[in-house]
């Protein structure tokens, strides 16, 4: 981990004397355990954290300051990612199987109230065991989630079987990148123009260029490859701060990523008493709080030991960050 430190001074006899205390990132459980934790998003309109248990089949909603966490189980198939409809109260897009639905939810009840599917992805022969994975809305709220191949095993996996899309109006998707694996991290910075992406069995993060106004992505180049850092485990969920840096969550490896992607530079790792760490989010009432999700999947015959599968805090980092855009629907 980076190391910050904390400066006081004092005067005796008139030397100053400058008194170092060394400062680092607290972790904190702070839900009960899910199978698969992912897609944490952070509403700022209602200070609270928006997350999916993929297999578990429910949308969470987790609120710090009363420290109170409610879930809604949904049918269906897996429920992939959560994210909250700007100006409409209650309502969030999930993704479900291979459908992207408008749901809306209370934030308290057990079930949802509503539910409308608004388009289907990859109704041929040969896709239909796929499903979506990780979903964002982009800066100007524009949903863009992709999906994977068939696992009926964990690590037993169905490779390029994936796309990436955008949600087009209401009923229609643009597909962007095909031959994907497993579609996971989205981030984007504005000011460079860049989007960031993760097909988590390349090991690798991808940047491209970005028109936000047409919603379209070219010149691949990977800025950040696990493999010649030595790291274990796969790139999975990940967010981005205000000066640039990817935070990347590392599935199987324990840790979480900050890294530069303008240099290829690592600058911090944080380690987790969890293996499988899926995804991160920055909230709080100044976006300087790090919410991690993260599972306890069977792999191997091997049962993951709690705390896995909860959402951690990670305060200390030293980091704000961007903000969870809200989809914009028309």
């Amino acid at each position: 981990m980076g190391i910050m430190y904390r400066l006081r001074s004092t005067t005796i006899k008139r030397t100053c004397v400058i008194t170092i205390t060394k400062m680092s990132p607290t972790i904190e459980v702070v839900t009960e355990r899910a199978t698969l934790g992912e897609g944490p998003h952070w509403d700022v309109s209602s200070q609270c954290l928006y997350y999916v248990d993929i297999f578990g089949q429910t949308i969470n909603k987790y609120v710090p300051s009363t420290k109170t966490h409610t879930k809604a189980r949904i049918e269906g198939g897996p429920v992939t990612f959560v994210i909250p409809v700007e100006g409409q109260q209650n309502s969030f897009l999930i993704g479900l199987g291979r459908k992207i639905a408008e749901v809306i939810w209370d934030g308290l009840s057990e079930t949802i109230s509503d539910i409308e599917i608004l388009v289907e992805v990859e109704d041929e022969i040969g896709l239909r065991n796929n499903r979506l994975n990780d979903g964002k809305a982009d800066p100007s709220g524009r949903l863009w989630a992709g999906t994977m191949g068939p696992e009926p095993e964990i690590g037993k996996l169905e490779h390029e079987k994936g796309t990436l899309y955008t949600l087009i109006g209401r009923h229609s998707v643009k597909e962007h990148l095909k031959k994907v694996s497993i579609s996971n991290g989205l981030a984007w910075n504005v000011k460079l123009k860049k989007m960031y992406y993760i097909d988590s069995p390349l090991k690798t993060v991808d940047q491209y260029d970005y028109n936000l106004s047409k919603g379209e992505i070219s010149n691949k180049k990977v800025v950040f490859d696990l493999e010649k850092h030595n790291i274990p485990g796969v790139p999975d969920g990940m967010t981005i701060d205000t000066e640039g840096n990817l935070w990347v969550a590392v599935f199987n490896g324990s840790r979480i990523l900050k890294i530069n992607p303008n240099t290829s530079e690592l600058l911090t790792t944080i380690n987790f008493p969890a293996k499988q760490i899926t995804a991160a989010a920055f909230g709080g009432p100044n976006l300087e709080d790090l919410y991690v999700t993260s599972a306890q999947l069977v792999v191997d015959g091997q049962k993951q030991p709690e705390p896995a599968g909860a959402v951690f805090k990670v305060t200390g980092t030293g980091s704000k960050g961007l903000l969870c855009t809200n989809v914009k629907l028309p």
